[in-house]
């Protein structure tokens, strides 16, 4: 009498178990790619099968094979931060050589993977062998096995893998779309509501969201509505600033015929003074610049008006000197006139590989006689730039600076002479990222009281107008009071009793972090500290004179915290099986 037969699904369950077992138990086999080979030999690991027990369902075979990875691991790199340059520690950085590999300290990111939800998947793993001299890199391709049995071992969705464009409505997909969609919802409102042209033409001047006129016309401002493509009769208004990208469908064939693509379309019209004016302002052409199809950049002569032309290259043809893109600078007045319109091009060259072509349109309104505000960083410090500083008169009251932004926070300058009498009012600016260290010397007679000694070396050491606030970024608005920083002054003196304490030394720190991207940080100041150093006034020597040293030091500090790139947690599947799930064994 043989063994007591298994239930059908506690065979299933151990062909699992023991297909699981074989998987994580295998060695997987990798290949190795050395600094000097430049072809690795892959070899492939295939999960070992069971056999299938009666009445299963047959798993996919060779005939439905997985489609290959969207991303190659092998090429994979997230510690790539500085383009052209090698990283340190990034083993899979392609800028780094072997000399830049003998000098690391360990991999920052020792395995590069796929999807982990796949049962089988490529994973690219990095390490230094500080055995060999000098020390080289090791790089591996290897085949990962996923344990779990609830894993994707056939993707047969394709599309599933990359994202589908979206199909743009035009005349020939509109009804198909209309009745797919049922219909579009259109509720977004314009931020400008222009004035009417009747209304514009009584109006003695521009004001802000009238439309610009011309002597013809209007001033078209080629923009995207309803869809992605141009729509060529978009007016410009007064006072609005645009920047928008729009595509263009066009017939090669053609393109010397469309007017929309020349040079000549965007410079000859001429725009009144006034809505209501015979005075015309002509567009001055201010730069040309010719893009080559491989991308190479020539400025032309502004003065010469180029037009587009259909050229024969070789098997294919190539239309020239088509508009790529195009940037209005138009200067106005207080009165609502226009004094000015310049324009700057870039023109390119068109093959039936760039259809549809995509342009380029910005407007910019620049007023008369007004020059632009200098900032020390958008919105971080840059180094070598003045620190922003400035003072509250009154509470509630915004930051107070003075118009000399090399002034707001100044150090002694020294000079040759080394006398501080002399060099009174000469100040040098703090410049963010510079550590800087200056002093003078001071000669004291024995008539010179304590009191004014005290007031005049104070005086010489913070300047005229110590402020109270620094900015902590290099485009804080003067009014935002609470985000600036204030500056901490502490007061150091010696211990010494019934003696003169004379200020000899201003200490200035300024402590900084990185703030925001970690592939873009800002520089952001968080403290600033000025420690006045007093020291008692020294004796009188066998002369009549005391020679006392002043100095001031200023010293930047980062404090950032180390860099630690966040992932959101994965979410809590909150699974349960039906209560007949293991029925009749349990």
């Amino acid at each position: 009498m043989g063994p007591p037969a298994l239930p059908p699904l506690l065979l299933v369950l151990l062909d699992c178990w023991v297909s699981v077992s074989a998987q994580a138990g295998a060695t997987p086999a990798v290949m190795t790619e050395s600094l000097n080979s430049a072809e690795p030999a892959p070899t492939t690991l295939r999960p070992a099968l069971s056999p299938r027990p009666p009445g299963t369902p047959r798993a996919p075979g060779p005939s439905s094979p997985r489609p290959t990875p969207v991303t190659d691991v092998a090429v994979l790199c997230g510690c790539d931060l500085s383009p052209a340059q090698c990283d340190v520690n990034c083993c899979c950085d392609p800028d780094c050589s072997s000399t830049d590999f003998s000098v690391f300290s360990g991999c920052s990111i020792p395995v590069v993977t796929g999807d982990s939800q796949f049962c089988s998947q490529k994973a690219a793993t990095y390490s230094l062998n500080f055995t060999a001299n000098p020390p080289q890199r090791v790089f591996k391709i290897v085949d990962q096995i996923n344990p779990s049995i609830f894993c994707i071992h056939i993707t047969n969705y394709k599309p599933a893998l990359s994202f589908i464009n979206p199909e743009v409505p035009d005349e020939n997909s509109f009804d198909k779309l209309m009745k797919t969609f049922a219909g579009f919802s259109l509720s977004a409102e314009a931020d400008v509501s222009f004035t009417d042209e009747s209304d514009a033409a009584n109006t003695p001047k521009y004001e802000y969201g009238v439309v610009l006129r011309t002597s013809d016309s209007f001033l078209r401002f080629p923009s995207p509505l309803t869809s992605s493509l141009c729509t060529d009769n978009n007016p410009a208004a007064f006072l609005v600033n645009q920047a928008v990208k729009c595509t263009r469908r066009i017939n090669l064939e053609q393109c010397e015929a469309t007017d929309a693509l020349g040079m000549a379309y965007y410079s000859s019209p001429q725009i009144l003074r006034v809505p209501n004016s015979q005075t015309k302002v002509p567009i001055t052409v201010r730069s040309v610049i010719l893009q080559s199809l491989n991308n190479t950049l020539t400025r032309l002569d502004g003065a010469d008006v180029w037009t587009q032309a259909l050229v024969d290259a070789g098997a294919v043809k190539i239309c020239t000197h088509v508009v790529l893109e195009v940037k209005y600078r138009l200067t106005y007045t207080d009165a609502g006139e226009i004094t000015k319109a310049d324009l700057s091009l870039l023109l390119g060259t068109v093959s039936d590989a760039a259809i549809p072509l995509q342009q380029k349109f910005e407007i910019r309104f620049i007023q008369q006689n007004t020059k632009p505000v200098p900032l020390s960083g958008n919105p971080g410090y840059v180094v070598g730039l003045p620190l922003v500083a400035g003072f509250q008169p009154r509470k509630g009251s915004g930051i107070v600076q003075t118009v000399n932004r090399y002034g707001q926070l100044t150090t002694l300058r020294s000079t040759a002479e080394q006398d501080c009498l002399a060099v009174e009012g000469v100040r040098a600016p703090v410049l963010f990222g510079y550590n800087v260290q200056s002093g003078c010397k001071l000669r004291l007679t024995r008539a010179v009281t304590c009191p004014l000694v005290v007031e005049k070396v104070t005086r010489l050491l913070k300047g005229q107008g110590f402020p109270d606030y620094v900015a902590p970024f290099g485009n804080s608005p003067a009014q935002d009071v609470l985000d600036w920083v204030p500056i901490r002054f502490v007061t150091q003196a010696s211990h010494a009793k019934d003696s003169c304490q004379l200020p000899v030394a201003l200490l200035l720190e300024v402590k900084w972090t990185k703030y925001g991207s970690l592939l873009n940080p800002q520089a952001k100041v968080v403290n600033v500290t000025a420690c006045l150093v007093s020291s008692s006034l020294p004796e009188a020597g066998p002369g009549s004179e005391r020679t006392v040293l002043i100095s001031t030091a200023v010293t930047f500090v980062g404090v950032s915290a180390p860099a630690e790139a966040g992932f959101r947690a994965r979410p809590a599947i909150n699974a349960k099986l039906p209560f007949d799930f293991f029925f009749p064994f349990v």
